[in-house]
C-alpha cells in the first residue's frame, strides 16, 4: 500500500502573519477556512512540492516555533538562496556539514560553502521560529526512485533536468566526435537514469 506524505502541520502564534510570510515566498495558497469558534486552517504549498503545509488556530498542540528540521529539496542551492533573500526570508549562507553525511542539529559542525548533491544546505526560519532547511539534490542516489517511473514536479524542474541533459549530451557528442541524430532517445535515457540513480547512457 502506498503511503504518501501529504501534509506537514506547522505551529504558529499569528496565523495572518504566517500566511503573509509563506505566500510572500511564492508558496501557493490552497485554503483558508474558518470553522466554529477560533478554529482556522490555512494550507500552503511550496512551488513544485507534492506535499503541503498547514497552520492555523486550534490545529496543533505544539508550541509556536517548535517545528524544526523541515526539509525542502532544490536543484540549485545558490539560486534558492537568492530567491529566498529577495522575498524577505533571510536565509543563512550555504553550508555543508563537517561530517559529510546529512547535517548536525542546529548550527553545529557547519562549514561554509556547498558540497555537491545531497551535501549542500541553507536554513531559514518563519516569523515564529519554525526552522526550515533547503538541501540541494541534483542526482538521486541509486534505488531512491523507481527506475520505471520518471516524474517532474514543475515546468522549472523539467527545464533544469533538460539543461543538465543538454550539457551531458554535449560531452557525449564531443567524445563520439559527431552529431547524434538520436538525441531525443539519449535525452530520455539520461532523464530516466538521473532520477533512478542508475548509470547514464554511454
Amino acid at each position: 500500500m502506498d503511503m504518501k506524505l501529504e501534509v506537514v502541520v506547522v505551529p504558529v502564534a499569528d496565523v495572518d502573519r504566517a500566511k503573509d510570510f509563506y505566500t510572500a515566498l511564492g508558496w501557493r495558497l490552497d485554503a483558508d477556512v474558518a470553522g466554529d469558534g477560533d478554529f482556522r486552517v490555512v494550507q500552503v504549498t511550496p512551488p513544485g512540492s507534492p506535499a503541503s503545509v498547514i497552520f492555523g488556530s486550534s490545529v496543533t498542540d505544539q508550541a509556536p516555533g517548535s517545528a524544526q528540521g523541515l526539509h525542502l529539496i532544490v536543484d540549485d542551492i545558490g539560486a534558492a538562496h537568492d530567491d529566498l533573500a529577495r522575498h524577505g526570508a533571510r536565509p543563512s549562507d550555504v553550508f555543508h556539514d563537517a561530517g559529510g553525511v546529512f547535517h548536525h542539529a542546529g548550527t553545529d559542525a557547519r562549514v561554509a560553502g556547498p558540497d555537491g548533491s545531497y551535501g549542500s544546505f541553507l536554513s531559514f526560519s518563519d516569523p515564529d521560529g519554525n526552522g526550515w532547511l533547503l538541501q540541494q539534490v541534483t542526482a538521486r542516489l541509486p534505488g531512491r526512485l523507481d527506475p520505471a517511473t520518471t516524474t517532474f514536479s514543475s515546468a522549472d524542474d523539467l527545464a533544469s533536468a533538460l539543461r543538465r541533459a543538454a550539457a551531458a549530451h554535449g560531452e557525449h557528442e564531443a567524445r563520439t566526435g559527431g552529431e547524434d541524430p538520436d538525441w531525443p532517445d539519449w535525452y530520455a535515457r539520461y532523464l530516466v537514469s538521473e532520477q533512478a540513480g542508475t548509470a547514464p547512457p554511454a
